[in-house]
This record gives C-alpha cells, structure tokens and sequence, in this order.
C-alpha cells in the first residue's frame, strides 16, 4: 500500500481450506478495479481456516465480492473503509529501534545511539514483513545472537521467505557469510534487495524470487550451514524435508512464525527429519524454534 493520501478501502473474508484460499486471492488480484495489496494467512491451525482480503483505493464493488463468495465457498467479506493518514509516517513514528541481542533494528529517520559492539540494521517500513518489531522477527534474531554466543560460525546461510531481508543481512554482517535470501513475493524480494544495498551487505548476499527450498538457485548453493524460515506453521511442516535436503549433520535451522501452540506439532515434523530443538524463544504469542540438523538422514 503505497498511497498516502486518499482513503482506503479493505475487504476481507475467511475461507477454509489452502489451496481454496490462495485461489481466492488470485481472483481477488484481478478484480477491477484491482487492489493495491493482497493477504492471504492462515488463522487457524486446527480448522484449516485462512484469512483472504485486499486494500482498495476505491470501494469494492459489492455484488463482484458476493460472486466471489459464492464461486469459492467463502465467508461474507466484510468491507470496512480506513481513514485517509500518512501511513508511512505514522509508522514511522511509531516503529522506534528495536535491539535483539546484538542485533538494533532502526529506520532510516532514527538511528539512534548503538554500542560499538552493535550489528545495525537498517529496515525501512515498507509493504514486505520484518521491521524487526514483530515477534517472530526479534525471535529469529535473538536465536541467531545465541547461537553465534555458543562459538557457531557460519559461511553459507539460506534465508526462506526474507520479507525485508533483516535475517539475512544479520547473518550478512555477523558472520559475513555467504547469504541467499528467497521469497515468493516480487515487492518482498525488491524491498529486501534496496535494504540489502544500503545497509552494504551485497558483496555476500543475493536475494531471489523463488516458491520452494528446492530450486536450482538454492540447491547450487547448498549445503547451509544455517538455515532461516520465519513464514508460517502450515507452509514450515511442508518445508521439512526440503530443509533437510540442502543441510548436513550440526546444521542449525531457525523457524519462527509459530503460535505457541503450533511450536510442538513443527517441533516433532522437523525431528522426524533430524532436526532437533536446542533452543525456544517465546515473545508475546510467538515462539522460535533453534534446531540442529543432528544426522545426515537418507532423502
């Protein structure tokens, strides 16, 4: 959403079912007039229940929506309309830095003051995920600074669903290791690409477009010593064997995105995998998980 001025219009409805749900929001995304922001996340584990919705900068039209309801089996969306404000300045007053163990997080308007020993991130609020504020985000850094605190070093790092590229250019700056950063969305890869350029991580650090953990691209660079997912319960479980697949015996694997109680369901998918739980980190209604890769499990 990079308008800011002007209102804006949301419609969201929920949908059971994944697959149901992604097809959904690619119908959503041709509706016209088409909307300036598509979301599509799971709420609900257990139920299989996703949220699909959109950002309009003019009301949807009503009778379109209901024919999506109707043709996908969802909800009734429900429409709301969001107050015209200078969102990017609000956020920007709002997101102040964030520390995470060695790690501090800042926009560009407030750097702050940082220890000598301080890796400084700078992440712009912009569309993709990951200002650092997020729990998830702050988990996977904090995991990260352990595990560097342990005498772990890594030289090949893979950064699965980068959002702003925080994660990767963490691993970037703290180990100058060799980082690849992939996501599935274009405005998450271009947003990770721009901070990756100014906070001057681009000699050991390239971010891709790509859907799987399995690509030519990820399997050209494998295997990784480290191994970052901060995405969500569902998508992580599926991820497992193809994590396993590009890492080797002491790997370490770092997931996030995890409501405490879906921790334990991924917790025993990725062990089934070799993959076991050294470290939990739970902030606010998230949890991290740091797993070693303890065995080459035949794939």
């Amino acid at each position: 959403m990079t308008s800011t001025t002007g209102e804006i219009y949301t419609a969201f409805a929920t949908i059971p079912n994944e697959r149901d749900a992604q097809t959904l929001a690619d119908a959503l995304e041709r509706l016209d007039p088409a909307p300036v922001g598509i979301g599509c996340f799971e709420i609900d584990e257990q139920d299989d229940l996703w949220e699909v919705g959109g950002y309009f900068s003019e009301r949807p039209n009503g009778i379109v929506l209901a024919l999506l309801e109707a043709a996908y089996g969802s909800r009734p969306f429900i429409v709301s309309a969001v107050p015209p404000e200078d969102w990017v300045s609000k956020v920007r007053r709002e997101l102040r830095p964030v520390r995470a163990g060695r790690f501090i997080l800042h926009g560009s308007h407030d750097a702050g003051d940082a220890p000598p020993a301080a890796i400084r991130l700078c992440i712009e609020a912009a569309m993709a995920f990951g200002t650092g504020h997020h729990g998830t985000t702050r988990g996977c850094l904090t995991a990260m600074h352990r595990l560097a605190r342990k005498g772990f070093v890594a030289r090949s790092v893979l950064d699965l669903g980068t959002g702003t590229g925080a994660l990767g250019m963490g691993a970037a700056k703290l180990w100058k290791a060799r980082v690849l950063a992939t996501d599935i969305d274009p405005v998450a890869v271009m947003t990770a690409q721009a901070n990756v350029k100014y906070n001057g991580t681009g000699a050991t650090m390239r971010t891709i477009e790509a859907s799987r953990a399995t690509g030519t691209s990820v399997r050209e660079n494998a295997p990784y010593d480290v191994v970052f997912a901060n995405i969500l319960a569902a998508p992580l479980k599926r991820l497992a064997p193809q994590i396993a697949s590009v890492t080797v015996s002491g790997s370490a694997i770092i997931l996030s995105g995890l409501l405490h109680r879906q921790a334990p369901g991924v917790e025993r998918i990725f062990a089934g995998w070799g993959m076991h739980a050294e470290d939990r980190i739970r902030l606010g209604e998230w949890t991290t998980l740091s797993l070693r890769r303890a065995t080459n499990r035949p794939l």
